[in-house]
């Protein structure tokens, strides 16, 4: 269907409950040969853009349930492509709207872009008009989806999301990205919503001079579960990642943050940093952070973790009410 553009958007697809609502593309986008469409549509008219997504199962991790959940049971898939050489100023945005009692939507996005191509995805998930307004005990709707990454040579991809689903929505997430030779992956996601929200991201460093840059932050109330784990694996020389995963938590919200470093042999030059840090403003909240390492590999530039877990320090709580502040701001 046609809707408007937001102002500043290269396209728009927006996924209203289980079926898209719109999809439309720019001017310069569609003359720079930009494809977004459904996976059914272009695995009809083009087959051979995405058949090693559909043959084969490599676009997600192979240890993941949860992933290949939605890789067999999908029910609606999104197709992003940018050719080659083509460089998008204005970003695309994938919007989900859900949340309707006793329903559910099992989804795939892929997204692939071609040597030296540039785009940004915003990906918004938000509650749609037919979602509960309030938490019961356990979740009444899911949402339940991927977002699967390829990019050539010298690709850069900036992708941010934020998950604001309703109360009363369990939301799984699979992402992984693929990221060729001197190609740089960019992450922000950010999630507030949902009852509970498990999310795993996986970036394989494919190519040498690979780059990736990761923030991941959760901000948990009331009795939201949110579980985080990302694995980077460098299986090329010279790779880079900076990863940082952050939890807010108060009230009886949970916090689960895990994140690994796969450094094999062919890792050689890797300069990498994991950091997993959480915030408990309340003593019934609670977290975890395990961050891990796994080198075989010793000529590394750099390969380091760091994680806390704790409330906000008093000092600094004591020095914000000498300038004015009652203890509750």
């Amino acid at each position: 269907g046609e809707a408007a553009l937001p102002e500043g958007a290269s396209a728009l697809v927006h996924v209203d409950e289980r079926a898209v609502a719109s999809c439309v593309l720019s001017d310069e986008a569609r003359e720079a040969g930009v494809i977004i469409s459904t996976l059914a549509q272009v695995a009809n008219e083009q087959p051979e853009l995405v058949r090693e997504f559909i043959d084969g199962g490599g676009s997600l991790p192979e240890d993941d349930a949860f992933a290949h959940v939605a890789r067999a049971f999908y029910s609606l898939g999104l197709f992003v492509h940018v050719p080659a050489g083509v460089e998008l100023e204005r970003p695309i945005v994938l919007r989900w709207s859900a949340g309707a009692p006793g329903f559910g939507l099992i989804s795939r996005t892929i997204v692939t872009l071609g040597a030296n191509a540039h785009a940004s995805i915003y990906e918004e998930q938000i509650a749609s008009d037919e979602a509960a307004t309030k938490a019961g005990a356990r979740a009444d709707s899911i949402w339940w989806g991927t977002t699967e990454v390829e990019l050539g040579d010298g690709a850069t991809l900036d992708f941010s999301a934020e998950q604001d689903f309703g109360p009363a929505t369990a939301a799984f997430v699979a992402r992984q990205a693929k990221v060729g030779r001197d190609a740089t992956m960019n992450w922000a996601v950010a999630s507030v919503g949902s009852r509970l929200y498990r999310s795993r991201l996986e970036n394989l460093m494919v190519g040498r001079g690979a780059n990736v840059s990761q923030v991941e932050i959760g901000f948990g109330d009331g009795s939201q579960l949110f579980d985080l784990t990302s694995y980077t694996r460098h299986l090329a020389e010279d790779g880079t990642s900076d990863l940082l995963s952050k939890g807010v938590y108060t009230d009886k919200a949970r916090g689960y943050i895990k994140g690994l470093i796969d450094i094999p042999y062919e890792g050689r030059g890797t300069d990498s940093f994991l950091g997993e840090f959480s915030m408990i403003l309340e003593r019934t909240a609670r977290s975890v952070t395990i961050p891990s390492l796994e080198i075989d590999q010793p000529d590394c530039r750099r390969a380091m973790h760091s994680s806390s877990v704790g409330p906000i320090d008093e000092t600094q709580v004591f020095y914000l009410m000498s300038r004015g502040l009652s203890e509750d701001e």
